[in-house]
């Protein structure tokens, strides 16, 4: 059988996900860059996950009924039969980490920091993709309010630090199982005198899963929730301590905050605090957040292991590039050349790629275009790279391991021996 012919259409990318080309990447570095200094400076340890899980591990956390379980899994069966999913969000795979390589036996907390690519099927918009970047931070076997504290200061640290702020969290509580099912009954009661006039989502969601009721995007149901039952209304004494605790731990930071009654995430897994992090004092719904995260101390004995406390969250590493270059912030580049390597000759050639080397291991940028061949064509590159100092190698210099230095500005130029490189140009950038 012929193979199908190639077209043009076949030579896109998927939809909703991209190529992030070296102009943009730059962008991704940054970030990257500033969230893995801060966690790390605030304890938490980077390690890495796998792409694809098995699919169990997010039916039984995440929910059955949660819109990433029944519409948003892209799965994949193995010639074995194995169900496996890639992985469409960071928290239940880390937990899964945690309890598979015995971590409870190291000192607690654990605190873990992860990034990469994470897939969702859903419509493709702005800031949202269907294979997304996300970093995420998680501190696993502390139940105390610090841990919330900890968690909500380092995300946005690094928001502010990239210079996407001013930054607001919107936070609420759902309360322990107990708060949850005493929640979930008023919720039922209440939505029971408005099921005909919700939209047909949430006319199913009434039956499967109310508290996502309040995730609706849709104006009639935003309407109707606007006078639901309120979860912090139905807290314990111990859950509104907590919450209490967390939000002191917030104001005594100056972390600003908006409670939001509505908030409780669509995820099963999450008890007690939740939280959205928008920049710029937003209060548009979750499509427009930069980070989000919570609370859930009931994870891993939904994995069948005893009780684990934890709490986490993830930035959206594309919507932060995004609002980045809203805001004209420039990434920031740390291996920006700062000399441009010319040679002239085959002879200056063959000997360039042990400059350039010489050059890297002395921690001196440098740039270089060795497969062109003439002068102006090279300068032409030095310029547009806006170097401070052009090395020269010609046939003659080649023969008397000798390089001319150009000052890019001036024009100035100087012979010096090959030996003598790394010594002046040091000092010249200096």
């Amino acid at each position: 059988m012929a193979s199908k012919k190639i077209g043009k259409d076949d030579l896109q990318e998927p939809k909703g996900m991209r190529d992030i080309l070296p102009n943009d990447y730059t962008y991704f570095e940054t970030v990257y860059k500033k969230a893995e200094e801060i966690s790390s400076f605030y304890n938490f340890q980077m390690f890495q996950l796998p792409h694809v899980e098995k699919s169990v591990l997010f039916e039984h956390t995440v929910g059955e009924t949660s819109d990433i379980v029944e519409k948003e899994m892209y799965s994949l069966k193995t010639k074995g039969s194995d169900g496996l999913v890639l992985r469409p969000e960071g928290t239940a795979p880390v937990m899964r980490s945690y309890l598979q390589h015995g971590m409870h036996t190291w000192s607690q907390p654990v605190m873990l920091s992860y990034k990469g690519s994470f897939f969702r099927y859903e419509n493709p918009q702005k800031g949202r993709f269907r294979e997304f970047q996300q970093f995420g931070i998680e501190i696993i076997g502390e139940e105390s309010a610090i841990a919330e504290a900890i968690v909500i200061k380092t995300m946005t640290l690094i928001l502010e630090e990239l210079g996407v702020g001013p930054i607001t969290i919107q936070i609420n509580s759902r309360g322990d199982k107990d708060c949850i099912n005493n929640y979930r009954k008023a919720l039922i009661a209440y939505y029971k005198k408005y099921t005909k006039d919700l939209c047909k989502d949430c006319q199913r969601r009434f039956k499967t899963n109310p508290f996502r009721l309040l995730d609706c995007k849709d104006e009639k149901c935003i309407e109707i929730r606007d006078d639901a039952p309120q979860i912090l209304d139905h807290l314990c004494n111990p859950c509104k301590k907590h919450f209490k605790e967390v939000l002191e731990h917030l104001d005594l930071n100056n972390i600003p905050y908006l409670l939001n009654p509505y908030l409780v995430r669509g995820l099963d897994y999450y008890s007690r605090t939740v939280f959205e992090i928008f920049a710029d004092g937003s209060e548009k719904l979750s499509q427009s957040a930069l980070g989000s995260g919570g609370r859930y101390d009931g994870l891993s004995k939904t994995l069948g292991k005893k009780e684990v406390p934890g709490v986490g969250g993830g930035l959206g590493v594309d919507r932060i590039v995004e609002l980045m270059k809203e805001k004209k912030i420039k990434p920031k580049n740390d291996k920006k050349a700062k000399v441009f390597f010319i040679q002239l000759g085959s002879l200056a050639k063959y000997k360039s790629l042990n400059i350039v080397e010489m050059l890297r291991k002395a921690n001196i940028p440098v740039a270089q275009s060795l497969t062109k061949n003439n002068l102006g064509g090279q300068l032409s590159t030095a310029d547009k790279l806006g170097v401070s100092y052009a090395l020269i190698m010609g046939q003659k210099e080649a023969q008397e391991d000798s390089v001319i230095i150009r000052d890019m500005k001036t024009r100035a130029q100087t012979t010096i021996k090959l030996n003598d490189i790394v010594a002046t140009i040091k000092k010249k950038l200096k």
